[in-house]
This record gives C-alpha cells, structure tokens and sequence, in this order.
C-alpha cells in the first residue's frame, strides 16, 4: 500500500514590508498547530518514511514541528517546492516515490491544487472529506491519499482517504 500527506505550512507571521515571504516564521500557534496535526497523523499509524519540504522558513519550522513528534523518518529540503505548482509537486512525488508513506509540507495555491487534481484522477473513499478538500486547505490542514499498490505512485490509484484541520483540534475557528 503507498500512503501519501500532502501538508501545508502553518500559520505564519503576516507578510509586511522588510519581511521577505520566504523567510516568514511561524507564529506561536502555527508551532502548536504543527505538533498537534503531527499527533494526529501518528495517532491514525501514517508516519511518513520520507518528508519533502520547501525550503521556505515557514514550511521547515512546520517540518521540524512534525518531526519532532514522528520518529524514524528522513527529511529532504527542496527548494523547487517554494510556491510550486501541481506539475512540480507531481514531479517530486515522482522522483521521490521509494517509500510506503511520502509527506509532502509546501504552499498554496499549488499545494490545494494538487490534492483536488488527485482527488479528481483517483476518487475518494470518504466523501466528507472530498467535501472538505474542495472547500478550501487552510494552513496546517493535511490531505491523506492511499492507493492499493505497493508500486509506483500512480495518481489515477491514490483515493483520498481523509482530511485534517488544525481548527478541529484547537476548538477555534481561527486559521
């Protein structure tokens, strides 16, 4: 069975002028977010062997954060996920397809368009979560795909098997 979590970054500290998008932090309650969303992944047996992160300050503080609730797990910082798009996303999934669980921690809009282009090739299985997914992927929020094989990731075979929301952990309405 190949497991995929596609993650986005925390909720970081608002953009103003002389902070560099880049390097914007998280804020106290992204770190939160990022550690509980971590547990819960845990607690449902999907750790990943294998995460791909952006480069970005945001996406690595977010990374840290599940990674220190994870174990076992490598993690390899790419630059070429900062602000990507589905056809880049699709390309490190691809390159980076050796193990069972792969977690993917970037952006929007790219990272939000390739969870629906994934959920559009190969279903769903929960169609509440299918329901939430095209509603909108907030920060911390998780898309969790699975397919069958234990080959190749094949977009047409992922399903999506669930969504996670920060919010729905916190009790607050906050994103």
């Amino acid at each position: 069975m190949k497991r995929l979590i596609l993650m986005r970054h925390a909720k970081t500290e608002p953009w103003t002028e002389g902070i560099d998008d880049f390097g914007r932090a998280l804020t106290p309650q992204g770190h939160e977010d990022a550690r509980r969303m971590a547990e819960e992944l845990v607690a449902l047996g999907w750790s990943p062997e294998l995460i791909l992160v952006s480069s970005a300050r945001r996406a690595r503080e977010t990374c840290a954060e599940v990674a220190s609730v994870m174990s076992g797990e490598k993690v390899r910082p790419m630059e070429s996920l900062y602000l990507t798009g589905v056809r880049g996303l699709s390309e490190a999934v691809r390159q980076n397809d050796r193990p069972d669980t792969l977690m993917v921690i970037g952006h929007n809009p790219g990272l939000h368009d390739f969870a629906l282009t994934l959920l559009k090739e190969g279903g769903a299985v929960d169609l509440e979560a299918a329901g939430r997914l095209h509603e909108k992927f907030p920060t911390s929020c998780a898309a969790l795909f699975e397919a069958p094989s234990a080959g190749p990731f094949v977009p047409a075979q992922l399903k999506l098997t669930g969504v996670l929301r920060a919010k729905d952990f916190r009790g607050s309405s906050d994103e």
